[in-house]
């Protein structure tokens, strides 16, 4: 048996004036909802009983009304089928003239807010997953058999079985397996108390300017920097100095002649984003003495700190001085980023705080999700997946950096690195990172450009290279594409 065609409601009929005349009224916003489009070839209607109770108006009157729009063939009534909008009215001259063409959005005057806030949308949107896209993870590895078997078992229970509201700090077994796991592998002190689930480190870091900042605060930024924290610090509307990053990471020096006097520092320490150096040992020394004697906070964000291919990293910050130092991280990296799980691990005054601005943005992530995650790391699949994608990320890295060898124009040199999912390559001072990486786009590359990145000037050209979701021989094709792509453009 066919299935009908779902009965439609008409908004536009409860405008209509029902003092007088109502029958023809009624026909005539039926004829105007079908010249606009609003009631389309083949619909079926209300049926009269329904339509007349909606209308408050006599059965009667819609009766009336239908009889006369089938007569004129606006409609069609089939015993059985009810009533319908006749199937042929192409020919039909409209009841109303043509509606007014809509404004084009670029008419608009848009709020401040809303201008701003598309910048950021545009900024912040993700390249298609072709090669050099970053932070895309390897395709059969990301989730494993070992997540989804636990994302059928956990699913199953009551446990993680959908359910009203739940704690905004987000799932206690996340929380433990978490501060487990940073205690563990980077050298974090906490208690499952001072961890608050968030949905990414992009989420941790407006929660903590949320909870650190007033409106018109000074703070210290990376210059170059992650685009998404200079826009939450846009949004906050704090006065954001930026501080320049040389071989040793944030020139901390820099940042107590500029301004001594700043709330917070926002700092990727372990890998600087996007330039990729760690933070030297001593400028983490001087940048806790600073929040120290200012009562300053710093703000970590340890983004990809799991995925490092040679030697020993340093320790977070947080370690170093718990009471002082916000920390964030992600699983996105090394998981996959839909997940859209982090974490926040703040200070234990400041929990409570983290869970309120936590509360505020979306209450808390989805609990499934957790529970999976939880159980994930509990049984020790988490590092042993984090075994696995290490060796494979290092095995691509090799492959790009040795494909780039020997292919890459004067003034063409990469950044050296051993941590994360991306290098930087530098371009010549007078090359254009922004329409070298269109023309890249347009090839079907994804490199994204850093000198937009900069606050100040002059800004230093450069392009991110992903490597991790792509295999070699893709790898090695698309620098070939790219080094076409430099000699043409004169990098």
């Amino acid at each position: 048996m066919s299935k009908r065609r779902a009965t439609i409601e008409i908004p536009s009929l409860h405008g209509i004036d029902r003092t007088a005349h109502v029958g023809r009224r009624l026909a005539q916003a039926l004829r105007n909802a079908i010249a606009r489009g609003e009631l389309r070839p083949g619909e079926r209607l209300p049926s009269t009983r329904s339509l007349a109770a909606s209308l408050k108006i006599a059965r009667g009157t819609v009766v009336e009304a239908f009889d006369q729009l089938t007569a004129e063939g606006y409609l069609e009534a089939r015993v059985g089928a009810g009533t319908r909008v006749a199937g042929a009215l192409t020919d039909m001259a409209p009841a109303l003239p043509p509606p007014p063409v809509p404004v084009a959005a670029e008419t608009i005057d848009l709020p401040a807010p809303a201008a701003r806030l598309i910048s950021i949308a545009r900024a912040l949107t993700p390249h298609p997953p072709i090669p050099f896209a970053i932070a895309v993870p390897s395709s059969g590895v990301a989730p494993d058999d070992n997540w989804r078997r636990l994302g059928n078992r956990m699913r199953a229970s009551r446990q993680a079985a959908p359910s009203g509201y739940h704690d905004p700090m987000g799932v206690l077994e996340l929380r433990i397996a978490i501060a487990d796991h940073v205690r563990r592998s980077r050298a974090v002190h906490c208690e499952p108390e001072q961890v608050i689930v968030t949905s990414g480190t992009q989420q941790g870091l407006y929660m903590a300017g949320r909870v650190l900042l007033s409106h018109d605060d000074p703070v210290w930024a990376e210059d170059p920097a992650y685009p998404g924290l200079t826009a939450v610090l846009d949004d906050l509307g704090v006065r954001t100095h930026r501080i320049p990053v040389d071989a040793q990471g944030m020139n901390v020096e820099r940042g107590l002649e500029l301004c001594p006097g700043a709330r917070a520092a926002f700092v990727t320490p372990s890998h600087q984003y996007p330039v990729g150096m760690p933070l030297s040992m001593a400028r983490r020394n001087t940048l806790i003495a600073w929040a120290d004697q200012n009562q300053a906070w710093i703000v970590e964000d340890d983004y990809d700190s799991e995925l490092r291919y040679a030697g020993h990293p340093f320790p977070s910050m947080q370690g170093l001085r718990p009471s002082r130092v916000i920390y964030l991280g992600t699983f996105s990296k090394v998981l996959f980023p839909s997940l859209r799980l982090g974490y926040v691990i703040a200070p234990a005054p400041l929990a409570e705080a983290f869970a309120g601005a936590r509360a505020i943005l979306d209450r808390h992530s989805p609990i499934s999700e957790q529970h999976v995650l939880a159980a994930y790391m509990r049984e020790g699949h988490f590092e042993a997946h984090i075994r696995r994608i290490r060796g494979l990320y290092a095995e691509r890295r090799a492959v790009l950096l040795a494909a780039l060898e020997g292919v890459l124009p004067e003034g063409c040199h990469v950044q050296p690195t051993d941590q994360g999912m991306h290098i930087l390559l530098w371009l010549p001072e007078e090359a254009d990172d922004v329409r070298l990486a269109a023309s890249a786009l347009s090839a079907g590359l994804a490199v994204r450009a850093i000198s937009p990145m900069y606050g100040t000037l002059p800004a230093r050209p450069g392009l991110m290279l992903g490597f991790g979701g792509f295999p070699a021989a893709q790898l090695q094709a698309a620098v070939g594409e790219l080094a076409k792509l430099l000699q043409v453009r004169g990098a």
